[in-house]
């Protein structure tokens, strides 16, 4: 009982964390998906990632918060300058982003690179250590999910223009201290291509998300591996299958109109 309770204490705060990424990225990824800006969570996620670094490095013994303010003021700033290409650049904008990226990366890289523990901190901010999540973690990050879910499905028009922006900053800036820049582009863009031929594809995209959840934590908790890049490849696996039943099914109902 002990050993299940310490289990419990451990994997309990990364399963509710993981859940309500999937539950608040699933949406925010179709709309990036429908939209054509696929490098846009890998470059706010990486930005806020840097705001991280930046926090954490210049400013001696940081509050939590400075830090949360720091890095969501990186993920709005790089809402404000994509949104501005969006509107004034839309043929480029794709290739910007994906600019943005590799520069944050870079400096991230740089900033860390006589850090005496700049390789773990590096393979924290990409691959995340969601093990390492607390109770305390998730009472933190929660209400900024609820709010995200709450706007996107009460109020339809915050999905327009600054808006989308602004609640997609939000989301990563919580998600990539959590999970780390691979889940988190993972949990955005593989539920929304498994839903692409979903008659519902909120549900879709929510069923994969969480298949790949609990059972890239399962599978990485049985078998001693890293959480991260497990729930990364049971993203891929869940996203490939479903996308597959469902177009199949799509195809035999056209077939039978027919």
């Amino acid at each position: 009982m002990m050993f299940s309770n310490e289990l419990l204490e451990i994997v309990g705060p990364a399963i509710v964390a993981g859940l309500m990424i999937a539950l608040t990225h699933a949406p925010l990824g179709i709309e990036v998906l429908r939209r054509g800006i696929i490098f846009i969570d890998l470059a706010v996620a990486q930005i806020a990632g840097l705001g991280l670094v930046v926090g954490n490095m210049f400013i001696h013994d940081p509050s939590p918060w400075l830090i949360q303010f720091i890095a969501l003021g990186h993920a709005i700033a790089a809402g404000l300058v994509f949104r501005k290409i969006e509107k004034t650049m839309p043929r480029h904008q794709e290739a910007i982003i994906g600019c943005a990226f590799v520069l944050a990366a870079s400096l991230a890289l740089l900033l860390l690179a006589d850090h005496p523990h700049g390789g773990d901190e590096v393979k924290y901010l990409l691959s995340g250590q969601m093990l390492f999540v607390t109770w305390t973690d998730v009472a933190k990050h929660a209400p900024v999910y609820a709010l995200i879910l709450l706007a996107w499905f009460s109020k339809p028009g915050v999905r327009n223009n600054m808006g989308f922006y602004l609640l997609f900053a939000l989301a990563i800036t919580s998600s990539v201290q959590l999970v780390g820049v691979y889940v988190v582009f993972a949990s955005l863009i593989l539920p929304a291509l498994a839903a692409v031929h979903s008659e519902r594809p909120h549900v879709t995209a929510w069923f994969c998300g969480i298949t790949a959840l609990l059972s890239g934590i399962t599978i990485a908790t049985v078998f001693d591996q890293p959480v991260g890049p497990v729930i990364v490849l049971a993203y891929a696996l869940s996203a490939i299958i479903i996308r597959t039943v469902t177009k199949s099914n799509g195809r035999n109902v056209r077939g039978v109109e027919g």
